[in-house]
């Protein structure tokens, strides 16, 4: 069986180019995702299986990216797991967890009934461009349990560590509980087609080294034991997290997604070239002039040259007010500069 282009890049196999897509590509910066906006709210949106499906194909359309990812959002477990949940705009969740009991009371949801959703809208993006791979995705649980604690967004997450500190054994059962959830979640998307997942760990800078080896890494390892047999790619995106990639490389995953602080040929280094590394254009670079894009996608690809697997992307997420043309040169220049030496006829799209 062929192999697309990212998937063969994730498994470190010989690619012609670099496959492209970039987190959050689906989103408020295109006019076509605030027309759909415009009929729903975001809830609405994520629970629809049809605009699921519209909204991740939007930037197919738009921009030619090599892989779609599914539209939805890091909590929609959360709230399958019994914590109700709004965004006004940001996410604000009706309760916060603190105690033995509120862990207790925490439900572990069947995917296909309690969030069917995400599921039904992968199928639904299959059935319209089986030939572009999608990803699914989920949050990681230090991130999720941090909305958890704080009940909303936080700068510095200090409900958060300080909870973690005064109660490990809490921390961790509810760490535990979370990435069970958050490995069947990704398992059901797999198995609906999608053809690899990324678990998000967007606040893992926020601890330090050696809180990171207690309270992050061990439930990646025990989300990649559970999700690994499945047989789709996984990528570990643990932004700022620089001083873990060794111990991350080793844990069984197939590509870590690297933030823009850290150079490609670093992270390599940092890795051993032991998986796919995935990155790491600033996202406030697509704010620039057309010619600095192109300087620093050339400055990127030159970075990972070397490297065994490499799939380039944002280091976070687009950015609401992106000129959707600057997205445009930063695709084509990606495609153009990305060259990797292998036959281009081998690989679809």
């Amino acid at each position: 069986m062929t192999m697309t282009r990212l998937e063969a890049a994730l498994r470190r196999r010989p690619v012609d180019r670099a496959p492209i897509w970039m987190m959050r590509q689906a989103g408020r910066y295109m006019a076509e995702y605030q027309e759909v906006r415009k009929r729903v709210s975001f809830l609405e949106l994520c629970r629809s299986p049809e605009l699921i499906a519209e909204v991740t194909l939007q930037p197919i359309r738009r921009f030619g990216f090599d892989a779609a990812i599914v539209f939805s959002d890091i909590l929609i477990p959360v709230e399958a797991m019994g914590i109700p949940l709004d965004f006004d705009p940001g996410p604000k969740l009706s309760r916060v967890i603190r105690e033995d009991e509120d862990i207790s009371s925490l439900r572990s949801p069947d995917p296909a009934k309690d969030m069917p959703w995400v599921m039904d809208g992968i199928r639904a993006f299959r059935a319209e461009r089986p030939d572009v791979p999608i990803l699914g995705f989920a949050g990681a649980p230090f991130t999720l349990a941090s909305y958890m604690v704080e009940g909303t967004t936080s700068k510095g997450f200090v409900e958060t560590k300080a909870w973690m500190f005064q109660h490990p054994k809490r921390a961790r059962r509810l760490l535990s509980k979370i990435a069970d959830v958050v490995s069947d979640h990704l398992i059901a998307q797999i198995e609906a087609g999608a053809a690899a997942v990324q678990v998000f760990d967007s606040w893992a800078g926020v601890l330090g080294r050696d809180d990171y080896l207690d309270l992050g890494l061990p439930y990646l390892l025990q989300i990649v034991e559970r999700v690994k047999p499945s047989g789709a790619p996984i990528i570990l995106f643990a932004k700022g997290a620089h001083e873990v990639l060794s111990e991350l490389s080793s844990i069984g995953a197939d590509a870590l997604g690297i933030d823009w602080t850290l150079p490609m040929d670093a992270a390599g280094r940092r890795t051993g070239n032991r998986v796919a590394l995935q990155g790491n254009l600033d996202p406030c670079a697509l704010f620039g002039p057309p010619e600095r894009i192109e300087r620093e996608v050339q400055r990127i690809m030159t970075e990972a040259k070397d490297l065994e697997g490499f799939v380039f992307n944002l280091g976070h997420g687009i950015l609401p007010k992106t000129p959707p043309a600057h997205v445009e040169v930063a695709v084509e220049a990606a495609k153009r500069m990305g060259k990797r030496g292998g036959t281009e006829a081998e690989f679809a799209p």
